[in-house]
Formats: structure tokens, C-alpha cells, sequence
């Protein structure tokens, strides 16, 4: 039976050029839904959980087709407030060959970023939610966002829900309004179980410890990262995150960590990825996977497996959303037959 979750964060308009070309190159924008919170709704709607979304949109016929995206996908949408403002935008080119994917962002001053922090009732808003998924995301928005993050995982913590954070350090938002985050990152990580970080949001947040800035492999920095985490953070539960290399734009190699309070630890050993269609989202597709797998009660191993293959099939759709259903990615855990289904 699936659980009750919310997530919490900015509703996106993803305007990308099309195929392969620099943005503007032609006279053409592709449309799609997106957000890093929304795409982990999506994802596990789609995996079967009553799922909701939290945030502010414009009210305007921008953000009524972006709620009525949601709400197609299965997302409870009533918990998304309507305000004057716009609508928050990115700008996406897909790599080819030697060049890298951009983005652009178009964020500054949306509805969402704009709307005051205690706007948001939180203990009606969690009311019923066993799970609360936020991300970095959020707070790299602007200081209003960030404080509305904060209080909602503060006051989920105090109702006893579960907590799960997303690291997604954002550069270009932080530049605009804060370049020292780490104090706001630590203050969200204090409040989480579940953490979807690597030893590169550990050391932004805590700061880089001697002779932990060698060259060894990025698994292993995570895994000793880890253990100062779970020492600075005593909620914290469950630490998770990809190994991805980067082969080509079109081929990549994508592995999992999972390492427990316990100090238990899952791995899975990089797996190919290739003929990628669409990477934007993976992460978020990863955990989805993962967070169903625990709240679906299955074991370390089957969850970190469940999470992997999530965001591998990620790579093969189009857009920010993972649309792919549960036994999609069963399938790929149990055989990883790509074969036509007749």
C-alpha cells in the first residue's frame, strides 16, 4: 500500500531548444513541467503513493497548466497556493559530442520566490504526510524560500514525519543572493533521515577536513565523508547518492552508494547508460526510487537496486518527469531485458 508524501518546492517551465541545438538557434522552445521536488512527486505517484506537492505558482494560465500537469500524473495539487507574480523559468540546450548541456536560469522574483514564508501553514499542510522530501533547491531560490524550507522541515520534525533531504547544490541560484550557504544547508540537514548527498555537499556543509581533499575514488570519499555526517547530524539516518562518470554526453556509467547510521553500507558498481535521450532529472528519479524502496519496507539491497534502475530508465525519457511505473523498473532489477513487449 503505497504511503502519504509531500514535497515541497518550486513548480517550473522548462523551455529547451530542440534536438540538439544552442538555444535560439531556430525560432523554437520545447515546454515541459518540471522542479526538482515536483519530479520526485511525479515519480512516486507513478510507483503507486498518495502523493502531494506544496508550493506557490502564478496565477495565471502559466501556472494553471503546470498545476493541471501535476494533477495528470496523479499529484494532489491542492496544497499549491496561487499568487500574482510569474512563473519561474530554466532554459535547457542538450549537449552533443564534446559540448555539455546548459542551463539557464529565469527564477529571480517568480510567485514562488516571492511568497512570504509564513504564508505557509504547516501543520495543515503536513497534516496526514508520513514522508517530507524537500531539496537544496529550495532554499538556493532566495531568502524566503529558504525560510519556508527551513520551518517546513522543522515542523515536520516535530510532528514525527519522515524527513528526506536533497542536497542539489545550485551554484548559479546561490550566486544571486548568498555565497556562504552552508550554514542554511546545515540547518536543513539537521532536520533530516534521509539524505541524498555525496562528500561533496558533506564538505560544503561541515567543511573539508586534512587530507581529505585526496584524489581517491569518489565512493570512498563518501563513505569516510559519511561518518562525520552522521556524527554532526543526529537524526540522520540514511545516506545515499550516484557514482556517475561521464563518457560522453550520449554514455554514461551510473553506480549507487547507500550507507546507514550503522554503519551498514549497499553499493552497486557503475552500470552503463547509454543512448541517453534526457539526464535532467536523474537524480530525482534516484530518489524517488530509493525513498519508495524504504517506504515500501523492502530490503537495503533491493532499495538501492530499485533506485538505480529508476534513474538509469530516467535517461530514456523526455523532460524533467520520470514516467516510468514501478514494474517498469522491477523489470530492469530482475532481468534487464530491454527486449519488445508483445
Amino acid at each position: 500500500m503505497g504511503k502519504r508524501i509531500l514535497c515541497f518546492g518550486e513548480l517550473l517551465l522548462r523551455l529547451g531548444a530542440p534536438g540538439r541545438e544552442f538555444l535560439l538557434q531556430s525560432r523554437h522552445l520545447d515546454v515541459h513541467v518540471g522542479g526538482a521536488e515536483a519530479n520526485v512527486a511525479v515519480s512516486l505517484a507513478r510507483f503507486g503513493h498518495e502523493v502531494a506537492m506544496a508550493g506557490t505558482v502564478a496565477s495565471n494560465a502559466l501556472g494553471d497548466g503546470a498545476i493541471g500537469e501535476l494533477r495528470r500524473h496523479g499529484v494532489d495539487v491542492s496544497r499549491i497556493a496561487r499568487a500574482a507574480g510569474r512563473m519561474g523559468l530554466y532554459f535547457f540546450a542538450a549537449g552533443a559530442g564534446l559540448r555539455p548541456s546548459d542551463v539557464v536560469y529565469d527564477r529571480a522574483e517568480s510567485a514562488f520566490a516571492q511568497a512570504p514564508a509564513a504564508s505557509y501553514r504547516w501543520p495543515e499542510i503536513l497534516d496526514g504526510a508520513e514522508c517530507l522530501h524537500v531539496s537544496g533547491v529550495t532554499p538556493a531560490v532566495g531568502p524566503r524560500a529558504a525560510e519556508a524550507a527551513l520551518a517546513a522541515v522543522r515542523a515536520a520534525r516535530a510532528q514525527g514525519t519522515t524527513v528526506s533531504f536533497d542536497g542539489n547544490f545550485r551554484p548559479k541560484l546561490w550566486a544571486a543572493w548568498n555565497d556562504a550557504p552552508a550554514p542554511l544547508l546545515r540547518s536543513l540537514l539537521a532536520e533530516a533521515d534521509i539524505a541524498f548527498i555525496d562528500h561533496r555537499d558533506i564538505d560544503l556543509v561541515l567543511g573539508t577536513e586534512d587530507g581529505e581533499a585526496g584524489e581517491y575514488a569518489s565512493a570512498e570519499r563518501t563513505l569516510q565523508a559519511s561518518a562525520r555526517a552522521f556524527a554532526a547530524f543526529p537524526h540522520l539516518q540514511r545516506i545515499a547518492c550516484t557514482q556517475r562518470t561521464v563518457h560522453s554526453v550520449d554514455r554514461h556509467s551510473l553506480g549507487a552508494l547507500m550507507v546507514r547510521r550503522g554503519g551498514e553500507v549497499q553499493r552497486i558498481d557503475p552500470l552503463p547508460v547509454d543512448g541517453i535521450v534526457d539526464r535532467i532529472g536523474g537524480g530525482d528519479a534516484f530518489a524517488a526510487g530509493l525513498l519508495h524502496g524504504v517506504l515500501s519496507g523492502m530490503d537495503d539491497a533491493r532499495t538501492l537496486a530499485f533506485g538505480l534502475a529508476a534513474a538509469r530508465l530516467k535517461h530514456s525519457v523526455p523532460g524533467d518527469f520520470n514516467l516510468v511505473g514501478a514494474a517498469d523498473v522491477e523489470a530492469l532489477v530482475d532481468s534487464g531485458r530491454l527486449d519488445v513487449r508483445r
